[in-house]
């Protein structure tokens, strides 16, 4: 029961999930009415700027009227705390008097005021909360779902690496740049990988395969934790590696030289790593891009094998084809250049180029070198046949390495390099001949100068297609085909 004079408390609510506005009217003190006033079902986040002035107004129609605030509160997310009567200000007498229907009017003309002038604050309040919002979070797809796990917010990947600060690169690439980063949540390291992807049509299909090589799990490969999509850029989020790539050791004048003991057992770390994609897991993975500057060097100096970021998954019994000719010059196949179909073994062949690289210290193709030593593969083949072989191993170690070992490492690097694809030895021979439980053919010499093998083609450089534009093979990606 309202009287006139006595103050009286308006509760406007708006709740933004429903988008559902209610006003109840009760005497201050009192308890909240069950009754409603007035309820509105309304969205109107999409009719408020993200910036607006709220202010109070009132309507009396033809009459004249005293309207009076004389407190009010406001909250957001969560309820407002009622209005204590005793701290409330005295109403100003009515140049009409004490008493009357007339007062009545102007005290519901001040309540109904207050109700809908704290309603339209309570909106604006609401739609500026839910812009900010909107703008701060990744939107999710309904096809994301499913990889939520992987997923990794904009915003937590800005924090992590100072806002994506030049001081904090960690190298370039043909795809982007890799950032050093630190998540604040769990202080862990990571290493962000910046991709530029101008086409919306693959994002789905590139989000799965983020997914599906982020569940490989071995301790030879840099493991990738996850992935974010914001706007048109990719983001992949790897483990770090203190030690950086492996090409830094190799090429980048470092304060000391990689002893044959450390060489020798990346060689191996990357061997195990390739044989885990290639047979032991349950896809079979084709890394594509197999050189030293893709082998990442972890904190107790073991070789991981990186750079899973650009996958493909391919459906089951189908050939793996791109339509773009992926790898790193000097590490293609023959066949590859050729047909543009990556296989397990074409990353044999990589493999074995990076084999001797490591050994000898020296890139798989060098202009700057001599002539008899631009190719790296021609030059330790023709020191083999001199006698020399032992010659082409890395200067810097100053002869002390593992003969055997390098002698073993080297001829392996001819063998899984080998021109014919048949030729090549599987992952899991490569693992036996590294580790010593097998020894190479008597006759490898003779292998590898054969051309001719059952179920093969005869592959040399002529069979390189001349329109091929050797600026394009500059680019790192993986596939990952579906069974054996």
């Amino acid at each position: 029961m309202f009287h006139a004079g006595d103050p009286i408390q308006s509760r406007v609510e708006y709740n933004s999930t429903n988008n559902k506005a209610t006003v109840t009217l009760s005497p201050v003190g009192k308890p909240r009415p069950s009754v409603l006033l007035l309820t509105l079902t309304q969205d109107i986040s999409s009719d408020l700027y993200e910036y607006m002035y709220v202010g109070f107004s009132s309507l009396s129609e033809t009459s004249s009227a005293s309207h009076y605030i004389l407190a009010w509160n406001f909250k957001m997310n969560g309820e407002a705390e009622d209005i204590e009567a005793s701290r409330l200000p005295k109403l100003p007498e009515s140049p009409e008097g004490k008493g009357g229907y007339g007062k009545i009017k102007k005290i519901l003309a001040v309540v109904l005021s207050l109700a809908a002038a704290t309603f339209v604050l309570v909106l604006v309040f609401g739609a500026i909360l839910l812009s900010r919002k909107r703008r701060s979070r990744e939107v999710l797809e309904d096809w994301e779902v499913q990889y939520g796990p992987h997923k990794f917010t904009y915003k937590e990947l800005f924090a992590a690496t100072k806002g994506f600060k030049d001081r904090e690169i960690l190298g370039k690439g043909g795809f982007g740049r890799v950032y050093r980063g630190l998540l604040l949540a769990s202080n862990m390291q990571i290493a962000v990988k910046r991709v530029a992807h101008d086409s919306n049509q693959g994002m789905r299909e590139f989000v799965a395969e983020i997914a599906t090589i982020g569940r490989l799990r071995h301790p030879n490969l840099a493991r990738l934790l996850g992935y974010c999509r914001h706007k048109q850029e990719l983001f992949l989020v790897y483990d770090y590696m203190p030690n950086g790539s492996l090409d830094k050791y190799l090429y980048g004048q470092p304060k000391s030289t990689l002893d044959w003991g450390m060489r020798y057992k990346i060689l191996k770390d990357v061997a195990a790593a390739l044989f885990y994609l290639h047979q032991q897991w349950t896809q079979v993975v084709i890394h594509r891009d197999i050189k030293a500057s893709n082998v990442l060097i972890d904190g107790d100096m073991n070789g991981r094998l990186g750079d899973f970021g650009l996958a493909k998954l391919v459906e089951h019994g189908t050939d793996p084809q791109t339509s773009v000719l992926a790898g790193t010059l000097g590490y293609i196949a023959p066949e590859l250049a050729r047909t543009g179909k990556a296989n397990t073994s074409t990353d044999l062949f990589a493999f074995g180029v990076f084999m001797l690289e490591v050994v000898c210290g020296r890139r798989p193709l060098d202009p700057r070198a001599p002539e008899d030593q631009t190719l790296l593969a021609e030059w330790v083949l023709n020191c083999w046949d001199r006698g020399d072989l032992l010659e082409t191993v890395d200067g810097r170690l100053q002869n002390d390495y593992a003969a055997e070992e390098a002698e073993v490492a080297l001829k392996l690097g001819l063998y899984c390099s080998h021109v014919v694809a048949a030729a090549r030895p599987s992952m899991s021979s490569v693992v036996q001949y590294l580790t010593g439980v097998s020894k190479l053919p008597d006759n490898l010499r003779d292998i590898i100068e054969a051309r001719d093998f059952p179920g093969s083609t005869s592959a040399t450089s002529s069979d390189v297609p001349q329109n091929i534009s050797f600026s394009s093979l500059t680019i790192s990606a993986s596939l990952v085909t579906e069974g054996r």
